[in-house]
């Protein structure tokens, strides 16, 4: 049997630092293939553009029509057939996945995970970064749908919060030697994605890394809100990173009426937080471009019967013992905030302000449920 074809996907919205990383890897890995899914105008056109091309030049250009008016759906229903292609001749060493503006590699990586089979392998994900667009692309709360950059007509999302998962997905950094970046912006970048490996995008350390290896399941517990690898405190540069974490709940009408104030506080934050009137509900906080997102993650897992416990995934459970108190079990607050010129004490004066009081918290569980529900219809949108 021939062994799995190694696919390296590169991302980013920075489509110029993107394009020229995928060019290097070809330039650089002698039998590498790049396969591009071109977004850009298929709803009008009703098709999603494929393109092959190697360091020569263009191979293959193909057309794939829309899944249910969806461009994304059309490239994961292309993109295993056209993967699966390239590895049966055999000859292809490397297949660089290069994704479109707004695609985000953690989708991409799973699809080619979970139906790769024996002929695919994820070998890497790559993020290309232009250092000195970070604070443009995190301030940007723009809907992709305003900018041209949706995949598909029910795309919610932002510039900000898509930039920001494309960025802390991946393992490896290939970041542009860009002029117009400073000082500020490195620490930033160094910042938002601490553990991650920077590579300059034009050294040849970049085609090694197409090759470190790369495990979809532990990326993704990496990202889970109960278990993600948050960043630690930090200052540098004059950019700063707090970390704020309590082992007191939320009152939900006074966070609801601090959210403007403490999500514009920086340019990036995300974290877990404990909601006085869900008390068994561990939330999420996802913030960036001044725009918020608050979901459920599930209970928290001191909520859940010892018997429940072998069903939890052991880095959940992990997790959950690394944050364990004697009373409250892992739930807690742990809420990092990321940008320059970062007001630490406001930012910590109005977390503090949120919390229950001594007399509200003594009161009990009981009575914290009858708290108005103020995050009921923020959840539910």
């Amino acid at each position: 049997m021939s062994p799995a074809l190694p696919v390296a996907v590169v991302a980013g919205l920075h489509s110029d630092a993107r394009g020229r990383a995928v060019e290097r890897l070809l330039a650089g890995v002698p039998g590498s293939v790049a396969l591009h899914h071109d977004l850009t105008g298929a709803a009008e056109r009703g098709t999603v553009v494929r393109t092959v091309r190697d360091a020569h030049g263009v191979r293959e250009r193909g057309e794939t029509p829309l899944v249910d008016d969806c461009a994304c759906c059309a490239l994961r229903s292309d993109l295993l057939p056209a993967l699966r292609r390239l590895a049966e001749t055999g000859e292809t060493r490397l297949a660089v996945l290069e994704l479109w503006d707004s695609v985000e590699p953690k989708a991409m990586a799973e699809v080619i995970a979970e139906h790769g089979g024996d002929s695919l392998t994820v070998s890497a994900v790559i993020t290309a970064v232009d250092p000195a667009l970070l604070l443009p692309c995190l301030g940007n709360g723009d809907d992709l749908r305003e900018t041209g950059l949706a995949a598909a007509a029910s795309d919610r999302r932002t510039v900000a919060d898509t930039f920001a998962r494309q960025l802390e997905y991946a393992p490896v950094l290939a970041v542009a030697d860009s002029e117009e970046a400073d000082d500020e912006d490195r620490a930033l970048l160094g910042q938002l994605h601490p553990t991650a490996r920077r590579v300059p995008l034009e050294s040849a350390e970049l085609a090694r890394a197409a090759f470190a290896g790369f495990d979809v399941g532990a990326a993704a517990a990496a990202q889970h809100p109960a278990c993600a690898l948050l960043p630690q405190e930090a200052e540098e540069r004059g950019v700063g990173t707090y970390v704020w974490r309590r082992r007191r709940p939320f009152h939900p009408g006074r966070l609801y009426a601090a959210l403007e104030g403490l999500t514009c506080a920086a340019a990036r934050s995300r974290g877990r937080f404990w909601l006085a009137d869900r008390p068994d509900t561990l939330l999420a906080w996802d913030a960036a471009g001044g725009a918020l997102c608050v979901e459920s993650a599930g209970p928290w897992l001191a909520s859940l019967p010892d018997a429940a416990w072998e069903l939890v995934p052991p880095v959940r459970r992990a997790a959950a013992a690394l944050d364990w108190h004697p009373e409250h079990g892992d739930c807690c607050q742990h809420l990092v905030f990321t940008s320059p010129a970062l007001d630490r004490d406001g930012l910590e004066r109005l977390l503090e302000s949120c919390l229950l009081t001594d007399a509200e918290y003594a009161a009990g569980r009981a009575e914290w449920k009858r708290m108005p529900p103020v995050f009921d219809a923020f959840l539910a949108s």
